[in-house]
Parts: C-alpha cells; structure tokens; sequence
C-alpha cells in the first residue's frame, strides 16, 4: 500500500478490504511513518490505523506544515492527541523551534509524551489540559474506542466507551510569552469546542507574529449543540485582520492513495458559508491561494 508503484487498485483495496480488516481484527506495531518519526499504534482506532496503513494522517495538512514551518519556528497543537504533528513540527522547527502539544484526555497525554521520547523530541512541551474561554471543567465524552480521538464535550445520548473530567483555561494562560510571539503555526482540532477555543485566544491575537497562521477543523452542526456558531467564530477572526482559507480533507481511506500519489492541496479563499466540517486556515495574507 505505502510502496508500490502505481496507484491502481489501491484505493479500492485500502476501503475494502484493508481498513475494515485492521480495524476489526486490529494490530499493535511500532511503525515508521513517511516522515521518518516512530509511533506506537493500535489499528482499531482511526488515526492510528492509518498511520499503520499509510504513513501519514490527513497528508494535505501534513504537506501544508511542510511548506510553513522552518527552523527556529513556534508551533502549538490543541487538541494534539497522540502527537503526530507535534512530533512533526518537533522535527521541522528543529532543536531550536519550540512545539506545545496540549492534549485534554490523560491516556492520549501520555501516548503524546511517549511519541515524544521515542523519537528524540525534546522540543516538545506537552500539557494535560483542556482549553476553553474561561475557567470550567469540562466532561468529555468518548462514544467509540474506533475513533479515539473523538473525545468531545459535545452533549452526547448514547452509551459511552469512557468519560472524564479536567479543567479548561484560555490558551493565552497556557502559553508562555515567548511562545506566543514565535508562534509560525497554532493549530486547533478539538471535536466541536473550536468556538470557545478561539474566543479564549482572541485577547493573544494582536500579539502573533505578523506571518502567523490558524488551522482550526470546524464542525458547524457540533458547535451549534454547545451554543456556538461558526459566523461568531469568523467574525472573532476577521476582527483580527485574517482571512479564511479552506483546507481540502478526506477521511475516507480510498482518497488516501491518489491524496499521496498527487499534488497537495493548497488553502483556497473561501468567502461562502461555511456547512460542513472543514479544515479553515486563518491567515494575514491577501490572496486567492496560500503558498
């Protein structure tokens, strides 16, 4: 799947049969993905499988870290489950960059920190926390061990696999000031809580460096079940001086092949509403595209 050539009947193989196979008779390896990093992985959860099977989680927000962060940069990754961006960033900001790796669930913290160690990562520093627009305690809720990362304070009926508690504070009190002058990249994944997430930021954001980006995944429908909306969350941007960009995604394991085999996604400006989950990148640049 990762190696050979050609791209024919690897999308079909990786939906059909490979992906549902290691997710219900899962595998537990040490593998090497295609940045080089380690990661110890559990192939029933989502992330983790496609590490196992791809090397590589979202590859096009993976190329855009790539072309972003450069020796010395800042990097802070909320919501960072089991690190494989931090990790990434860690190895492109280099020993003399600085990565905050904020993750809320305790076990991901841990497998955060253990990926951190693994690969000789001393850049990173990883925090148990959750962060919010103000002081809280949050419960999350997962609903599946398939997708552990789906840890979510979203109010959630069904039955739940596991729940726990932890205070929340803004990011600005989580960060060093150092950290947040250098900050190249903040990016921000956390489940439907993305509204209050920016909110709690937005005191920090005249004090980003001018070349400073924002990727926050927004998932409408979950925000709007906390009492959030994407146009607030637009606006608290906008006000800044950003503008929004749209990252292209796909989870489903058959667009992974052609994802890798292809030209990387590039943000385009995006100016219509916004309906469905999305990868948003907020940036100070004026253009029709982001390098």
């Amino acid at each position: 799947m990762r190696n050979a050539p050609g791209g024919w009947g690897k999308a079909e193989l990786a939906a059909h049969w490979l992906n549902p196979t290691l997710r219900e008779r899962p595998r537990r390896r040490v593998v090497r993905v295609r940045s080089g990093d380690l990661f110890a992985v559990d192939t029933q959860d989502l992330i983790q499988r496609y590490l196992y099977l791809f090397g590589v989680w979202e590859p096009h927000m993976t190329a855009w870290l790539r072309r972003r962060l450069r020796p010395g940069d800042g990097f802070v990754d909320v919501g960072a489950n089991i690190g494989v961006f931090s990790v990434l960033a860690a190895r492109l900001v280099g020993e003399e960059g600085r990565v905050v790796a904020i993750e809320a669930s305790p076990d991901f913290h841990r497998r955060l920190v253990r990926h951190g160690r693994l690969n000789g990562r001393g850049n990173i520093r990883a925090l148990n926390a959750a962060v919010s627009d103000g002081h809280k305690t949050l419960t999350f809720v997962l609903a599946s061990s398939r997708n552990m990362g789906a840890n979510s304070i979203v109010p959630y009926d069904g039955p739940a696999e596991s729940t726990f508690e932890i205070e929340a504070r803004p990011l600005p009190e989580l960060l060093e000031p150092a950290e947040i002058a250098n900050a190249r990249v903040i990016k921000i994944d956390v489940e439907g809580a993305e509204g209050s997430v920016v909110r709690g930021m937005a005191p920090m954001l005249g004090g980003l460096r001018p070349d400073a980006e924002i990727s926050v995944e927004v998932t409408p429908e979950r925000m709007a079940r906390l009492g959030d909306s994407i146009e607030d969350l637009l606006a608290v941007m906008g006000d800044a001086g950003f503008h929004v960009y749209r990252l292209a995604n796909d989870y489903a394991p058959g667009s992974y092949p052609s994802a890798l085999s292809g030209e990387p996604g590039v943000p385009v400006r995006w100016r219509g509403p916004v309906t469905g989950e999305s990868d948003l990148i907020f940036s100070r640049v004026d253009a029709e595209t982001l390098p």
